[in-house]
C-alpha cells in the first residue's frame, strides 16, 4: 500500500529539498534503501518507516546555522502537512513525525520506537565508510574548510575542531556514530564501515 505513495513522496522532496551537496536527493534514496533492508531484517512498520526515511531531510537549516538542531521538528511539521495534503493513512502520523523528529544527530532526541531506530540508523549509516567520507568532503569544501591541521592532522595533541578542518570531522563525529547504532543488522554495517574509514585514515597519514 505504502509502495503506491513513493512517486509523490519523490515529487516533494525534489521541489522542497535545498540542502547542501551532501543532503541532496541521492543521499535520500540512499536512506530509504537501507531503512527498507532494516525494515525488513527487524520487522518493523513499512507505512511508519518508508515515509519517514523519504521525507525526513524535507526542511534543513545549514550546517553552521544557530538553529540546526530545530531542523528535523520543522522538518517532521512539513512532511505531516503533506502526507495530510495527499490523504495518507492518519493512524501513521503520529510515528511518523517522531521518526523524522528523532533522526537528527544534532537535535540529540532518543528514538523511541524500531521505525524512529531504523530511520535514524539508515541515515547514520549513510555518514560511514565511502559514501560518508566523500560527504564529508563535500561539506567541508562548500564551507571553506580546510582538509588537516598541518601540525596534527589527526587530533592527537589538539581538540579536534571540524569548523577549522575536515578531517577533524572524524573525530568528533563520525568514528563515534558505530556506538549510536540500535539494531543488529546496522550495528554489523557500522562496524564494516567505519574500519573502512580508519583505513583511510591510516592511509592519509602514510602518504602525509
Amino acid at each position: 500500500m505504502v509502495q503506491a505513495f513513493e512517486t509523490q513522496f519523490i515529487a516533494f522532496i525534489k521541489a522542497e529539498m535545498h540542502q547542501d551537496l551532501a543532503h541532496d536527493l541521492n543521499h535520500v534514496l540512499r536512506v530509504v534503501n537501507t531503512a527498507k533492508s532494516l525494515c525488513l531484517s527487524e520487522g518493523a512498520v513499512i507505512e511508519v518507516v518508508l515515509p519517514a526515511a523519504y521525507l525526513h531531510d524535507c526542511f534543513s537549516f545549514a550546517k553552521h546555522h544557530p538553529d540546526r538542531p530545530k531542523s528535523s521538528q520543522i522538518a517532521a511539521d512539513k512532511a505531516i502537512e503533506f502526507l495530510r495534503s495527499i490523504h495518507y493513512p492518519t493512524e501513521f502520523l503520529s510515528a511518523i513525525h517522531h521518526a523524522i523528529v528523532a533522526h537528527s544527530y544534532s537535535a540529540n532526541i532518543d528514538a523511541k520506537s524500531v521505525e524512529a531506530q531504523i530511520v535514524q540508523d539508515a541515515d547514520r549509516l549513510d555518514s560511514l565508510g565511502a559514501i560518508g567520507i566523500a560527504r564529508c568532503l563535500q561539506v567541508s569544501t562548500s564551507l571553506g574548510v580546510s582538509l588537516y591541521s598541518l601540525d596534527d592532522p589527526f587530533c592527537i595533541n589538539r581538540q579536534a575542531n571540524d569548523r577549522r578542518y575536515a578531517i577533524d570531522h572524524f573525530y568528533t563525529k563520525l568514528l563515534t556514530l558505530e556506538e549510536t547504532m540500535h539494531t543488529p543488522s546496522a550495528k554489523i554495517e557500522a562496524k564494516k564501515r567505519t574500519e573502512f574509514m580508519r583505513t583511510f585514515l591510516a592511509q592519509l597519514n602514510t602518504e602525509l
